[in-house]
């Protein structure tokens, strides 16, 4: 399909050094191929070139690389290295970020094409989902050793406050009235000693209960709930996919762990500079086939359904996120450091996969979570 001249007055054709055998081991290929000519204009791309940067085959390339990225980014200085020391050239570690696209930690390899002097081949290795499943496997150890402390906490503490409560309310009839208050004064903290220890308890290892949940209602539940009380000030913008299949979970769990993220984006547009954008959550779900998680029985699960929470706030401090779903690690005053790590338990409890993206000016929590199938009782 000819899709035009492109923008360097070349036609947007596959380099001749591209036969056709060539070209289907190419789109057979995980990884995003790409072929820059002289002018940096994009002369060929694979089939797995459009998901990573966001646009079809025939719309690539009718632009330059210029169009996609800015022109400091280091991809220009690898292709000057490759075309200067005509041989491959790799680098690790590459930010490739504009407008368009966003990603980070990419294996960039740049080789000379020797029939079109000047052209570059480019492929890239995208680990992010290969670091998301590493942090996922923290995620789960963390909640596990909560939970741990939390059956500890169950058994060595809670019988004996019953104890204290019953001997305060008894003690509450028998003293005088100046000593009533401070019978009260323990009946109030041994029921929030109670309250900590029932909240430690949501960390056991109890299977969940899992049936079809529309996600799009439980996003619903959230949005109203947050708009009459803690969000009441926050502008709310809803992208959604109408045409998802129904998450295989548990609603009131995925109400618990949404509402606190909202919850957590609010707190975090409390201190949104003066002057900036207005104070925004998004809240988007789309289809993204390609993560899948291996079971413990071996099994693969594939997760395409994606939930995003996104605020505008000024990001979670560099040297706090990698440790964001760690136990009682809290920048709030008067934070438990639980919501995260309990969040992380219960999407890992439903199979899925948690991830979190913060720079200044934008914090993005992602839910890889599965959907209904015909093995899981669908119709």
């Amino acid at each position: 399909m000819n899709a035009g001249p492109s923008p360097s007055g070349h036609p947007p054709c596959t380099p001749a050094s591209i036969t056709g055998n060539g070209r289907v081991v190419l789109d057979s290929l995980p990884l995003p191929v790409m072929v820059v000519r002289a002018d940096n204009a994009i002369g060929y791309v694979n089939s797995a070139a459009e998901p990573f940067f966001g646009m079809s085959r025939a719309h690539l390339v009718q632009m330059r690389l210029t169009d996609i990225l800015p022109g400091d980014s280091p991809l220009f200085m690898l292709m000057e290295q490759v075309r200067a020391q005509d041989h491959t050239v790799v680098e690790h570690e590459v930010m490739l970020e504009s407008p368009r696209l966003r990603h980070e930690g990419v294996t960039v390899q740049g080789a000379p094409v020797m029939e079109e002097p000047g052209s570059v081949v480019l492929t890239f290795h995208d680990f992010s989902a290969v670091r998301v499943l590493d942090r996922q496997l923290t995620f789960r150890s963390a909640a596990r050793s909560v939970a741990g402390m939390a059956a500890i906490l169950a058994h060595e503490v809670k019988n004996p406050l019953s104890g204290i409560r019953g001997a305060a309310q008894l003690l509450e009839t028998s003293v005088g009235e100046s000593d009533r208050e401070l019978a009260v004064l323990i009946q109030d903290e041994v029921n929030r000693i109670r309250d900590l220890v029932d909240r430690m308890d949501m960390f056991s290892d109890r299977p969940i209960e899992r049936r079809p949940v529309n996600i799009h209602r439980v996003l619903e539940h959230v949005r109203r709930l947050a708009q009459q009380g803690f969000a009441a000030d926050i502008r709310f913008e809803e992208i959604y996919d109408p045409s998802l299949p129904p998450v295989w979970g548990n609603r009131d769990q995925l109400v618990q762990v949404l509402l606190n993220l909202v919850k957590n984006a609010a707190e975090a547009l409390d201190t949104h500079p003066e002057g900036g954008e207005p104070a925004q959550i998004t809240l988007t779900t789309s289809y993204r086939p390609g993560i899948w998680v291996s079971t413990g029985g071996g099994q693969r699960v594939q997760l395409p359904l994606l939930v995003s929470v996104r605020d505008n706030g000024p990001g979670i401090p560099e040297n706090i996120r990698p440790h964001l779903f760690e136990p009682f690690l809290t920048t709030k005053a008067t934070g438990s450091g639980l919501g995260l790590v309990l969040a992380g338990k219960i999407v890992g409890d439903h199979g899925g996969v948690i991830e979190v993206e913060s720079r200044p000016g934008r914090t993005e929590v992602l839910l890889h979570l599965p959907v209904v199938t015909e093995e899981r009782g669908a119709p």
